[in-house]
Parts: C-alpha cells; sequence; structure tokens
C-alpha cells in the first residue's frame, strides 16, 4: 500500500488539545485483490484498516455476472460518522486495487467542511489511490459542501499503472445559498495529481479565496457557487468519447468536455448542486459502457 501511515505521523491523543494546536486523526486503508473462484474470477475487498472515525461497510455485489461468469465491481461505502470536517481534523484515505480487480469506492452522504474555530486552525483531507496492471476504479464520491469560513486543503492523488482504467469525480458546493449564507469568507485549497506508469498526466492546484479578485473575476471562478471536475482514463476510442458526450448531455455554457494527454476532463461552474451532481451522473452513465465494457449500475445508498 503505498498510502502514508495511518497516523499521518500524529498521535490521536493530539485531538485532546483545545487550542491552535488541535489535531484529530482518522485514516483508512483498503485494498481489492481479484480471486478466482469456482462461480468465476471475482474481487473480493481483502484489506480494511482503519483508524479514528473512517470505516466502510460489508462490500456489496449488485451488477450480474458477465458470460464467462466473471462477477462485476466490488461496491464499498467509505463512512465518516461525524459527517464532516472541523478544524484540526486530518483524514487520510488511500485504496488500492489489485491487477485485474474492479473497485467502485463512493459515499452515503455528502461530506461537510465546517467553518474554522476562533484560532483558524485548519482541516485536511488527503486520498491516495493506486490502480495496478489491469485493475478498474471508479471513485465517486457524494458531493462536499463547504461552510462560510472553511478552511483546510483537500489533496487527491491518483497512480496508474499499465492498462489500469480510472473515473471518478468531485463535487464541490460553496456555501448554502439556500440558508443565505453564501461562501464569503475562509480558504480552501484543492490539489489533483494522476500519473500512469509514474508519468503525470494531470496536475493542478486550485486556491479559493471568496476576498481574492479571482473569485468573482469572470477570468476566474466567476462568483460561481458550485463546481465539479469529472475524469476518465483508459478509454480506447478518447476522441469519440468526448463527441457523445457533447452529443448526449444537455447544452449548457456551464460545462465543457476536453481531452489532454488521455485523460478526458468535464468541468462544470454554475450555482446548482443538483445540477452538477445529475450532469456527473449522466455523464458517468454514459461512458461506464465505453470505458469499463458494462452498463452503470447505480449505488443503492444513493437513492435513499
Amino acid at each position: 500500500m503505498t498510502s502514508p501511515p495511518l497516523t499521518s505521523g500524529h498521535s490521536l491523543t493530539s485531538g485532546h488539545r483545545f487550542d491552535g494546536e488541535r489535531h484529530w486523526a482518522a485514516a483508512i486503508e483498503l485494498g481489492f485483490t481479484r480471486r478466482e473462484e469456482p462461480a468465476g474470477s471475482m474481487t473480493r475487498l481483502t484489506r480494511a484498516r482503519h483508524q479514528g472515525p473512517l470505516r466502510v461497510q460489508r462490500p456489496f455485489y449488485p451488477e450480474p455476472r458477465g458470460v464467462e461468469g466473471e462477477a462485476g465491481s466490488c461496491h464499498v461505502y467509505l463512512l465518516h460518522p461525524p459527517g464532516g470536517l472541523v478544524s484540526g481534523d486530518a483524514l487520510s484515505i488511500g485504496a488500492e486495487v489489485g491487477p485485474g480487480a474492479r473497485a467502485l469506492i463512493t459515499t452515503p452522504a455528502a461530506n461537510k467542511l465546517y467553518r474554522a474555530d476562533s484560532h483558524g486552525v485548519a482541516w485536511a483531507q488527503h486520498t491516495k489511490l493506486r490502480v495496478q496492471a489491469g485493475g478498474e476504479l471508479e471513485w465517486l464520491p457524494q458531493e462536499t459542501i463547504a461552510f462560510d469560513g472553511s478552511r483546510g486543503v483537500q489533496s487527491t492523488e491518483l497512480a496508474l499503472e499499465k492498462e489500469a482504467r480510472c473515473l471518478g469525480w468531485e463535487v464541490l458546493a460553496l456555501g448554502r445559498p439556500a440558508g443565505e449564507l453564501p461562501f464569503v469568507s475562509g480558504h480552501l485549497e484543492q490539489r489533483f495529481s494522476l500519473t500512469r506508469d509514474g508519468r503525470p498526466l494531470w496536475h493542478e492546484r486550485q486556491l479559493l479565496d471568496p476576498t481574492h479578485p479571482r473569485f468573482s473575476g469572470r477570468w476566474g471562478q466567476g462568483g460561481a457557487s458550485v463546481q465539479a471536475t469529472l475524469w476518465a482514463v483508459g478509454l480506447d476510442d478518447e476522441a469519440g468519447a468526448v463527441a457523445m458526450l457533447r452529443e448526449a448531455l444537455p447544452a449548457s455554457p456551464r460545462w465543457a468536455v476536453t481531452l489532454r494527454q488521455g485523460v478526458l476532463l468535464l468541468r462544470y461552474l454554475g450555482d446548482e448542486r443538483n445540477e452538477a451532481w445529475a450532469l456527473c451522473q449522466a455523464a458517468w452513465m454514459r461512458l461506464r459502457p465505453l470505458l469499463l465494457g458494462r452498463e452503470a449500475c447505480v449505488p443503492r445508498i444513493w437513492m435513499t
């Protein structure tokens, strides 16, 4: 497993502090392995180590077996019982998909990034995903909601080996406009990194500071309160997939799809969280058959 040690170099007991040095750590490491069984090959969750309030439910297998008896993806729901991050929280999430294994990871609810405390202590969430040769990973968390005054860093690192395939998304909503609580203070940093056999394919860093001109400028965030990024890597016909999405999804100036170095990226920038989620789900349902050769199987947890 390439993810950092579960405690990330900090003692979980440090969370008992209530000053600017507070720190609550939680971590989980997941491992998926393809196994040959009497009924056919199947992906098993073979590692689930955790510390602090991060858990997974038992794996689900809602997809029908293929013509040769091979099972579909192993569906896993990542649980964080507190429901969000407060000052001092430090979440470390690691998942490794072995050769030929198939995994789909999602969450049961939105992740909330709460307002920083009086000391301005930040939170942190670091995710490391690795897919070995011939493996398949779908990383489909439900949306993240950043409350006004939230401060922290979110990073996502994806390491793919030869012939690995990956499809995922991140949906971020800033503030709570319905409650007339817009995102007018705070500081968020998002980092994305994707490599294939160690070679960088996609690397970006985004700062979200509502006091910076970029946040409201038309050349930047444009005052939008919702953004989303969907990626797909490993498509056989990349240009055809881009054309298909442009034709199939509802036309709107709020989204666009591009292709760079074998990475398909769909971006949304607007003000409707439901619209962003629906767009990503619709794109996923159309891309999955092209990328994985199987129809989309919507996780049951999204319908509860």
